[in-house]
């Protein structure tokens, strides 16, 4: 599977299977394009494997086979074809566009154009899979001392009641992940909410407990926290730089956007007050191992102003993300308003190449692609494990999907006395990857979106292997935007 596309002056050519991406000519960029429009449409033949995968065939019922075996070598009548039609639009010489065909053809026989999907047949081996549970979301605390506006936890109360997470709770869960982690030596564990630092006790003594069975079990526990900030004072920040692997901050973008959408109950702004702290806060822990994490709405549709706004605040590490809403909510993302969205991307991706030769870079958690090694096959594959390796913990120990799927009944998977007690919906989940979603077959983005996010699917889609198409859209051009940012410094360092 083929995408090309052209940003920003670069011509890029993306062979989907291998993962290879090719910053190319137009004689090349418009060959490989003449190329790919003769190919047999193969992956969508996949998709109808994938409806098998996880599942045993009915007696008679035929599983069709691949023929996605990619392109090995260009016929000489689709060649001759090929460079008549270049040499006609281009008018170069015979040679030159003899010389692009066999650049394009050094590229099949390396395997990076054209390729055959070597992972479809990887999915039917999902359900046999023995389920590892690698890390929890820990819901310390269903209640906020902040009102937000958007917030899909209803003020930390997830549908339910407000309360605190009790010790004897959070080690059971810490015991629940250790028990079901199998030999996994890496475990994490996210502190959540509501706002966890309303229960910082528990966080500190769970931190200590977690860090008391590391040795006996040969286990190493990652924690980590997100904060709305009001809390946070010097001894939160000495212990989370020692505890914390990663602590997202959460920040808007500029005082009028972040104070319109989260203020206290009585509705006074929360940007004063935590701006100073983040900012003393992400210097004490050296700019690193942080993220300052936004939420855009149609309200601030101009949402690369905040992203630069963190940097002027002098952030180095920040992730903007559309908010997750009712579609009859006036502040929710709606699909005309994608036109402006993924323009801003595209203004973003600019300002981001232009700070980062002037050597006052940062990065942008939706930039960040690794082109060399990049996740694992079931990562890419399955996305973030929810349902499966990835828990949410309520406060009083019920297992959800994840923290969007906390307060949905229908998705109650169990708690931490009795672990995992509805086995089906587990295993729906085991079995939600781009193959069994219609709507990735044939998308250049599933092997780095892996999918996108089952809560948005279930809440836009009716299904955890639907998709939210706006959403969709968001993350193409994001992912469209990392590449051409890797190509512009790439050609900087050269």
């Amino acid at each position: 599977m083929i995408h090309q596309y052209r940003n920003n002056g670069y011509n890029i050519v993306m062979d989907v299977n291998s993962g290879a991406v090719h910053v190319v000519d137009d004689v090349v960029y418009d060959a490989v394009a003449l190329l790919a429009a003769e190919m047999p449409e193969t992956e969508k033949k996949i998709g109808k494997e994938a409806e098998t995968a996880g599942r045993t065939p009915e007696p008679g019922e035929q599983v069709p086979e691949s023929d996605a075996a990619g392109l090995t070598r260009i016929p000489a009548e689709l060649r001759t074809r090929v460079e008549k039609q270049l040499a006609e639009k281009y008018g170069c010489s015979a040679q030159d566009i003899a010389d692009a065909m066999s650049d394009i053809q050094e590229l099949i026989d390396a395997e990076q154009l054209f390729t055959k999907d070597i992972y479809h047949d990887y999915v039917i081996d999902f359900k046999k899979r023995k389920t590892v549970v690698k890390a929890l979301c820990l819901h310390i605390a269903h209640d906020c001392n902040l009102a937000c506006r958007y917030c899909f936890a209803e003020e930390g109360e997830y549908h339910g009641r407000r309360a605190l997470m009790s010790f004897e709770v959070g080690k059971k869960a810490l015991d629940f992940l250790i028990a079901n982690s199998g030999n996994r030596k890496h475990l994490e564990v996210d502190f959540f909410g509501g706002e966890p630092l309303m229960n910082w006790d528990v966080v500190k003594r769970l931190v200590e407990y977690g860090r008391s069975q590391e040795a006996e079990h040969d286990k190493q526990f990652r924690f980590t926290l997100t904060t709305n900030g009001v809390l946070l004072n010097d001894e939160i920040m000495e212990f989370c730089n020692r505890e914390m692997s990663n602590v997202v901050l959460s920040l808007d973008g500029r005082k009028e956007v972040n104070d319109r959408m989260r203020p206290f109950r009585k509705g006074a702004g929360s940007y004063d007050i935590i701006v100073p702290k983040f900012q003393k806060f992400a210097e004490s822990r050296g700019q690193m191992n942080y993220y300052v994490r936004g939420t855009f709405t149609r309200y601030n549709l101009d949402f690369a102003s905040d992203v630069l706004h963190f940097a002027d605040l002098g952030f180095k590490q920040m992730s903007v993300e559309p908010v997750v809403a009712s579609p009859d909510e006036p502040y929710a993302i709606r699909k005309e308003d994608l036109p402006q969205i993924l323009a801003e991307y595209d203004r973003l991706a600019v300002e981001y190449i232009k700070r980062k030769k002037e050597g006052r870079g940062f990065n942008f958690f939706h930039f960040m692609i690794d082109l060399n090694q990049g996740p694992c096959v079931a990562k890419r594959l399955s996305g973030c494990g929810s349902g499966t390796e990835y828990l949410a913990v309520t406060p009083w120990g019920d297992l959800y999907p994840c923290h969007q799927f906390v307060g949905q009944e229908q998705f109650l998977l169990g708690n931490v006395d009795e672990g995992i007690t509805n086995t089906e919906l587990r295993d729906e989940f085991k079995l939600v990857n781009v193959y069994a979603k219609d709507k990735c077959r044939d998308c250049f983005a599933r092997f780095y979106c892996s999918g996108g996010c089952a809560a948005n699917a279930w809440n836009y889609d009716g299904s955890i292997t639907g998709a939210y198409e706006i959403g969709c859209e968001m993350q193409k051009k994001r992912i469209e935007c990392a590449i051409m940012i890797k190509a512009a410094l790439a050609e900087d360092e050269a």
